[in-house]
Order: structure tokens, then C-alpha cells, then sequence
């Protein structure tokens, strides 16, 4: 119970912190969006402000998932839709009219975030290139600057910014002094105190300096009536707060269909900002609280309160990153902090409406011209430091550019289309080929005689092994030609090794289609690896290229799962064409062996009374990693497979594959040390086991016999790490 009442309190004073931020600006942003339309209509931007931060405040918090998140009005939305009402107000669209457009778009926009939510598309939208998003978060930070220079300077016109530059006769001294105080008080505020949010400091000191101008200076300010300095009277109480959301319907019955359809692609654009606005809060406050939230319920509850807050004529809103810090630092624990922000902004409108008649418009274009400050993304300018990241720097300059002469609707096309063209030419750029070896300094895991392995060095020439990766798509298949082009005349295996590709296309397949063709008509194989596995875009290579009919001339065109495998069966044919004894023989014999090739019959009878022989069956464990390393095994018949243990839930590691003829366990018997590996029958195998108390007998016996033998493991194993080093050296070229 009382950890219950800790969470409360913490989310009443987190909830109130949050207000205190959220409020003023959401004021702020709807006096810019209904200036837009005449100034008269600023009182209703305020009150469009207010009745959104309560809407959003009661609605998205209930229904979302992000604990701590405050969801208010935000720059974003004040930035379009005042860009959307400028140009209604230049088509010459009533005012009242404009108004409920102004409405639909906001019923729209957060229907279209239900749609998304319910989509799953919220997961989706977080992947939208950082350029776009940093160059349009500094476009609308530019266009609120624009936006609040002739409020800062006291134009009552309604002019354009940089008009109102040109045109000194327009400026009121006493708005820029109050709109000035105020930018400095908010700068300077963190310096001192951090208790009270700089947003309340800055607009407390614009209201007390347009107090002093009045009663010190000019007595006219303390006239509402008429006053183009101050908000205006918003009527403040329960009977207007009933008649601000029911006037906004009254004339609904006038849009036409072909208006509603015209208001979709402003409405979509707006809800996509706000959607990235809030997941990007959302993820902030993930990693600042070690949370996680549901991208798509927060679209669905976003979505609800944007409904809910147009139906109330308050403007839209999103996750808002300011009120969210503040809201944390200040105990906010869960979603009820949200919802106290809501009923706190009620609480103020209906108490403080007076009050807030009297908020100079210049104290509020102050604010909103931090804001925009704040949100132009001055760390992109680093991006110009190095070759590598200019073009990045392009498409946030080229977004800012569109953003600002034209409008964000198109800055958002503009942006997105050069990021898909940055991918595209960076796919182009980056190499398919991650190597290439040829099959005399590349050899599979399966370990031969030296007999075996003097034979496939030489014929290695006729092998070439060609690890691919990254995307095999039509911008980069003549890459991939050039690189086979020169393999094709003179090689009778081509491997293609397609572990690390991401993703193949028509294009490409039809290529490898081509290649394999040139193949046939020269007796050659081509051989994939690899290819049994999804892709990230949940494409299987093996069914894919099945699909394709590239992989069904099994004579030709050979699939094995891993590159080892291909390798193996190459080396198979290789030795098999060239008339080496196949491994599917009887058993041989001790004086089979090469490292006892030199010594008489009656020795190798007292090694092999040394010995004792051991048949395995196939999966059967030779020994286990830790055993002791106290025997030394032969391999008269079948194959044994050296894995090392996985410590996660992977399958072991497959480390080498030893055959009829071989030894292994040379290394640990020599060292005495434990075994570090685990050893499997991959077939029937019969062995020869040499125990070390045996060897250590026959040291006394035949000294001579015991030192060769030791000479004769140490000179293979030297061998074995002579081709290990050789494989390592051509792989790293």
C-alpha cells in the first residue's frame, strides 16, 4: 500500500511538472496555428491548445503502455497545420471553414495512427533514414522561428517574416522588449534552478515585463479590448469549454467528400510525424528507465487521443520529449502521471482562463522560437568532416530546403526518396565479394594422408572459391559477372559460398543461371553453399532457387549446406579421378599405416600386442571434452568427427574430420593434458588404441620403435599446422 501511495504522489508532482511544460507551449502552438488564419482567431488557438493537452492528457495515457510518457500539443503538428491554414487563408477559404478543416484533419490523422497501430506498422516506421528525420525536424524548427518573428515583433498584419524584417515601421518596440526578455530568461533559467521548467520561468517574466511596460510606460496595454499584444479573453469557464466542442461540428454537414479525400495527404504526413515523434520519446525514455514499450498499442492509444482531442477542437498532439524528462525527473512513475497532466490542464484552463488572457503573444513567440532553435540539428553539421558522410549531409540540407521554400508534405517525399537512392548507390558501391581462394590454399575440415594432401594442393588449381555477401540484386550482378568471368575458362569446380548474402533478386539468379549454362558446355560443376536458410526478408535461398529451376540439374549444379561439405566432396572427386584408393575399403592393416611404412614385421607385431583394437558404431563417443589425453588413436576403418562443445544452445563446433589411415588424440597424448575436444564415429570405425602406460612399456622395450614413433606424430601434426597456417594466410588475403 504504501509503495501504491509513493507511485501516486510521485505521478501527481511528475504529472504537475509536466503540465507546467506542456501547457504554455501547447498554448503557444495553437495561437500559431489559428494566427495563421487572423489574428482574432488566437484566442481560439489558445483555447485549441488547452482543450488538446487536456484530451490527449485523459485519453492517450489510459489506453497507451509507456508508463511516464506525457503526450501534449507539439511542434511538429504546429508547424504543419499552420502551413496547411496559410494556404487555405491564400486560396481564400473562409475563416470558420478553415477552422473545421482544421478539425478533420486532426480526426484523420489519428484514425490513420489507429490504422497503423493495428497494422503492426509501428515497428516499422522507427526504420525511416536519420537524415530525413533530422532534416525535417530542422525544417520545422526553421518554419516555427519564421512563423514567430512578426509575433515577436509586434506585426498585427499577419506578413511574412522576412517582410516584416524589411519593414521596421511595422515593429512594436514594447513586443520585441517583452518577447526578448523572455528568450533570455528561458536560456538562463537552467543556470539557476532547475525546480521550476524555463518554460514557466521565460513566460512568467514576458507577462511581468508587458505589466511594467504597461503601468511604467504606455497605459493603453492594460486594455484588453482590442489589444493585439495579448491572447485575448478565452471565456474560461464549463458553459465555453461546452461551446468550443460543439460550435466546431455545427457546420460538418458542408464538407464535401472531394474535400474530405483532399485533406489525406496532409492528415497522413501528420500522422506519421506525430507517430515518429512519440516512438522516438518512447525510445528515449526505454533506455533511460531500462523499459520497453509496445510500439503499436502506443500508435493505438495516440491515435484515440488525437480523435478525441479534434472532436474536442483541440489540436493534435504526440509524445512530447520535454514534458516526458520532466515528468520523470520530477517522480512520474506510471501512466497516471499522463492523466494528471490532462485533468491539471482542465483544472488551469477553467481556474486561470483570465489569466491567460493576458499572455503577451510575444512572450509565446519567444518560447516557440527556442523551441525551434532546439530543434535544428546543429551535431549534422559534422556530417560535411569526412567524404563518407556528406552525401548524408545533402539530403538533410536538400529536406530543410524543400521544408522551408515549399512545404513539409513534400519534404517528406523529397527525403525519403534520396534515402532510398543513398541505399541504392551504397549497395553499388560496397563489393559482392568477400573473397576468393582456389582449392589448393582452401581445404574442408576433413583431414588426409600426406599423400592425399601433396595430390590436392597440385590440383587445386582447378578449384576456385568465391565467398559472396551483401545483396545480389540487378545493381549489382555485373559486379558479380566480372568477378566469375575470369573462373569460367579455367575452372572445373566454382563454389559459391552464400552464407553472409542478405538477399537475392530475379536478376541475380537469372545470372547464376547463365554462369551455370557456360559451365555445362565445359564439363564443370557448380557448386553452392550455404543456401539452406532464410533471409532477413524471410526469403529461403534453397526454395528460392528451386523455385527458379537453378538448382534442379543435379549433374551439374550441387547444393551442400556448408562450405566444408562442398569442399569435402571435391576433394572426394578429386582423389577419386585420380585413381587414389577409396576410403570404403576393408580395414587396414599396422603396416599400412605411413608412419610405420619403414619398420619390420616382428616390431610392428610387439606395437600391435601393445594396442588394443576398438570398433565403434556410428554417433558412438570416441571420448568427451575433459577426458584424460592418455590414448592415441588409429583409424583402421571409417571416419571420426572432432567437434568442440558449444557453451550457448548452438549445435558444437565441427573442428575436423579424420579418416581411414590417420591418427588423432596425437596432441594430448603427447602433452598429457585433457582433452579439449569431443570425438564421434561419423560411420562403422574400427580403431587401433595405444594407451599411454603401454607406450610408456614400450619406451623400455623398443626405444627405438618408441622415438620414431614420437618423431613420426610430431612431423604430421607439423604438417597439419603447415596447411592450417597456409588456409589462414589465403583467407585473410
Amino acid at each position: 500500500m504504501t509503495s501504491n501511495n509513493n507511485k501516486l504522489v510521485g505521478d501527481f508532482w511528475g504529472g504537475l511538472a509536466a503540465m507546467l511544460v506542456a501547457l504554455p507551449s501547447a498554448i503557444a502552438f495553437g495561437v500559431t496555428i489559428y494566427a495563421s488564419i487572423g489574428p482574432v482567431y488566437a484566442a481560439l488557438g489558445a483555447m485549441a491548445g488547452i482543450l488538446g493537452a487536456t484530451a490527449l492528457g485523459l485519453v492517450t495515457p489510459a489506453l497507451g503502455g509507456t508508463n511516464r510518457l506525457i503526450t501534449a500539443p507539439c511542434a511538429p503538428a504546429a508547424a504543419l497545420l499552420s502551413a496547411f491554414a496559410i494556404e487555405l487563408v491564400e486560396r481564400g477559404v473562409e475563416p470558420a471553414f478553415i477552422v473545421l478543416m482544421l478539425s478533420a484533419v486532426g480526426v484523420i490523422c489519428g484514425m490513420m495512427q489507429l490504422l497503423l497501430g493495428f497494422m503492426g506498422i509501428g515497428s516499422l516506421i522507427k526504420y525511416i533514414p536519420f537524415p530525413v528525420v533530422s532534416g525535417y525536424l530542422t525544417g520545422v524548427g526553421l518554419i516555427i522561428i519564421g512563423s514567430q518573428i512578426p509575433k515577436f515583433l509586434g506585426d498585427p498584419g499577419g506578413h511574412s517574416w522576412w517582410r516584416v524584417l524589411i519593414a521596421p515601421e511595422w515593429w512594436q518596440w514594447q513586443s520585441a522588449v517583452i518577447g526578448s526578455v523572455t528568450i533570455l530568461v528561458m536560456l538562463g533559467a537552467p543556470l539557476i534552478t532547475r525546480i521550476v521548467p524555463a518554460a514557466i520561468l521565460g513566460l512568467l517574466s514576458g507577462v511581468l515585463t508587458y505589466f511594467a511596460l504597461a503601468y511604467g510606460v504606455d497605459e493603453k496595454l492594460l486594455v484588453i479590448e482590442g489589444n493585439k499584444l495579448i491572447i485575448g479573453p478565452l471565456g474560461g469557464t464549463a458553459s465555453s469549454l461546452l461551446e468550443a466542442v460543439t460550435s466546431r461540428w455545427r457546420e460538418i454537414g458542408e464538407l464535401k467528400l472531394s474535400q474530405i479525400a483532399g485533406l489525406f495527404g496532409t492528415a497522413l504526413i501528420l500522422a506519421l510525424l506525430l507517430s515518429i515523434d512519440t516512438l522516438k520519446t518512447a525510445v528515449v525514455l526505454d533506455t533511460m528507465t531500462r523499459s520497453r514499450h509496445d510500439s503499436n498499442r502506443e500508435l493505438v492509444a495516440q491515435g484515440l487521443g488525437n480523435v478525441a482531442s479534434a472532436c474536442a477542437g483541440g489540436m493534435p498532439g504526440a509524445g512530447q520529449m520535454g514534458a516526458t524528462l520532466v515528468n520523470l525527473a520530477s517522480g512520474g512513475q506510471t501512466r497516471v502521471s499522463g492523466v494528471f497532466e490532462g485533468v491539471l490542464s482542465l483544472i488551469a484552463f477553467l481556474l486561470l482562463g483570465t489569466f491567460i488572457a493576458w499572455i503577451p503573444v510575444a512572450a509565446l513567440a519567444g518560447i516557440l522560437i527556442v523551441v525551434g532553435v532546439r530543434m535544428i540539428d546543429r551535431h549534422s553539421l559534422r556530417l560535411l568532416e569526412s567524404p563518407w558522410t556528406l552525401s548524408d549531409f545533402i539530403v538533410i540540407v536538400t529536406v530543410v530546403a524543400v521544408a522551408v521554400g515549399y512545404s513539409l508534405i513534400a519534404a517528406s517525399g523529397v527525403g525519403i526518396a534520396l534515402a532510398m537512392f543513398l541505399f541504392i548507390r551504397e549497395q553499388l558501391g560496397s563489393t559482392v565479394i568477400r573473397g576468393t581462394t582456389d582449392g589448393g590454399n582452401r581445404f574442408s575440415k576433413r583431414v588426409r594422408l600426406p599423400r592425399d594432401m601433396d595430390l590436392l594442393e597440385k590440383k587445386g588449381a582447378q578449384t576456385a572459391i568465391l565467398e559472396l555477401q551483401g545483396s545480389l540484386f540487378f545493381g549489382t550482378k555485373d559486379q558479380l559477372y566480372t568477378a566469375l568471368e575470369p573462373e569460367l575458362g579455367k575452372r572445373k569446380y566454382i563454389v559459391l559460398d552464400m552464407r553472409r548474402v542478405q538477399s537475392v533478386d530475379v536478376t541475380a539468379v537469372h545470372l547464376l543461371s547463365q554462369i551455370r549454362d557456360s559451365l555445362i558446355e565445359r564439363d564443370a560443376v557448380l557448386v553452392f553453399s550455404g543456401v539452406s536458410r532464410t533471409l532477413p526478408n524471410g526469403r529461403n535461398i534453397g526454395e528460392f532457387f528451386d523455385q527458379m529451376a537453378l538448382t534442379k540439374m543435379t549433374n551439374s549444379v550441387k547444393v551442400f549446406p556448408e562450405l566444408d561439405d562442398a569442399l569435402e566432396w571435391i576433394e572426394d572427386q578429386t582423389l577419386r579421378e585420380s585413381s587414389v584408393e577409396p576410403s570404403e575399403v576393408a580395414s587396414l592393416q599396422l603396416k599400412d599405416f605411413e608412419l610405420f611404412s619403414d619398420h619390420k614385421d616382428e616390431t610392428l607385431a610387439d606395437l600391435e600386442a601393445s594396442m588394443e583394437r576398438r570398433s565403434l558404431l556410428k554417433d558412438e563417443k570416441v571420448y568427451s571434452f575433459g577426458d584424460p589425453g592418455n590414448e592415441l588413436y588409429l583409424i583402421l576403418k571409417g571416419a571420426v568427427r572432432i567437434t568442440l562443445p558449444s557453451a550457448g544452445p548452438a549445435a558444437a563446433h565441427h573442428a575436423l574430420t579424420y579418416g581411414r589411415g590417420d591418427f588423432f588424440g596425437g596432441m594430448a597424448f603427447l602433452s598429457e593434458m585433457t582433452r579439449l575436444n569431443d570425438a564421434t564415429a561419423l560411420e562403422d570405425t574400427e580403431l587401433y588404441v595405444l594407451p599411454r602406460e603401454q607406450f610408456e612399456r614400450l619406451k623400455e622395450e623398443h626405444k627405438r620403435l618408441a622415438c620414431h614413433l614420437v618423431e613420426a606424430l610430431a612431423k604430421v601434426l607439423a604438417m597439419r599446422l603447415r596447411y592450417s597456417d597456409k588456409e589462414l594466410m589465403a583467407m585473410q588475403d
